[in-house]
């Protein structure tokens, strides 16, 4: 279970952080910005899956976990 919070959270960190690159950079980066949901929020996606990924690896790094 800890491998697989590891691997989430890194994947939502990295998600997050292309996603803010790619609204500050227009490099063409990231899974938001293929999806049409967060149509003119892209920004608080980002770093909501920013934020999403620090907790899920806290979680992952935490004595109870797995």
């Amino acid at each position: 279970m800890k491998k697989l919070l590891e691997i989430l959270g890194f994947i939502a960190v990295l998600q997050g952080a292309a996603s803010l690159v790619h609204e500050f950079t227009d490099w063409n980066v990231g899974v938001v910005r293929r999806l049409g949901v967060p149509d003119g929020f892209e920004i608080y996606a980002g770093v909501s899956l920013l934020v999403l990924g620090i907790a899920l690896l806290a979680v992952a790094q935490s004595p109870k976990s797995g």
